[in-house]
């Protein structure tokens, strides 16, 4: 049975391979992007499968109006697709704060207006998913993209907990972290102003590792076939899903650091509690 996709971002990268993938199997896709005239090629093949509505992620009055309109226009919409965002490469200490405020509104909040949006709709039709769109920068940290990772660890906090409270209405949120991909998302950074003070620091070696070679891996055509997979998957979803062989590396020896770290730590985070003793002399 054909689907109904909201997908955002859908002008360029993840976002424009999913919903051209959606339409040629025979799905119909609402797209957000900041310009109604957003892919102007497939709207000529696919006028009656595919609408676009405009909204700044930023503006979360927008984002709500366009995701009342693609409800509205769809009647249905089985799969949302938080996909749009952007990166910036600097230290912490470089970026403005305008910089600061820009990526936390549009990736952050407007990521979080458009499923606060989305929610009531789906729990009026009796259900839906939603995959948003993280990064292996989701659960791990590289230095110079701080402001970047403030926001994907953000977003995957509050997924997980809107997961656990909206299971009961059939609705089913994953976290897609990608790896590295040949997409334009690097060709896209916004980018701080250097301070001459992080030229050999690890922050200003990875500015320098990116304008060198670096072979990047990942396929957005596989990594959107996966997406795909995982609309059409039976329940249970998983909670994540890493995308790319160096993303699984990553996020595996990140984790896997994380939890020796903490098993180390197990005496001093128990000898923090009161005693049974204590307790039962409490109020």
């Amino acid at each position: 049975m054909a689907k109904h996709w909201l997908i955002t971002g859908v002008s360029s990268g993840l976002g424009r391979l999913l919903a051209t993938k959606a339409l040629a199997r025979g799905d119909s896709v609402v797209g957000m992007s900041r310009s109604a005239d957003a892919l102007p090629d497939l709207r000529s093949r696919h006028a009656d499968r595919l609408r676009i509505v405009a909204a700044d992620l930023a503006d979360q009055a927008a984002v709500r109006r366009a995701v009342d309109d693609a409800f509205a226009a769809s009647g249905r919409i089985d799969v949302v697709v938080s996909n749009a965002g952007y990166g910036l490469l600097g230290a912490g200490e470089e970026a403005s704060d305008r910089q600061v405020r820009d990526i936390v509104d549009v990736n952050l909040i407007g990521s979080i207006a458009l499923i606060r949006a989305a929610l009531p709709h789906l729990r009026r039709q009796g259900g839906g998913r939603i995959q948003q769109v993280s990064s292996e920068g989701g659960q791990i940290a590289y230095p110079a993209f701080g402001l970047y990772h403030a926001t994907k660890w953000g977003i995957e906090g509050f997924v997980e907990a809107v997961a656990q409270e909206v299971a009961p209405f059939g609705i089913a949120l994953t976290l897609v972290e990608p790896g590295p991909a040949r997409t334009d998302f690097g060709g896209n950074l916004a980018r701080t102003t250097p301070l001459p003070a992080y030229e050999a620091t690890p922050a200003g070696q990875l500015r320098r590792s990116l304008e060198g070679e670096w072979v990047i891996k990942g396929d957005p055509d596989r990594m959107t076939d996966a997406m795909i997979r995982l609309a059409d998957q039976d329940a249970p979803l998983p909670k994540r899903l890493v995308l790319g062989a160096d993303a699984y590396t990553h996020v595996h020896d990140a984790l896997k650091a994380r939890l020796d770290e903490l098993e180390r730590q197990q005496a001093i985070a128990l000898a923090a509690d009161f005693t049974a003793d204590e307790l039962a002399t409490l109020p």
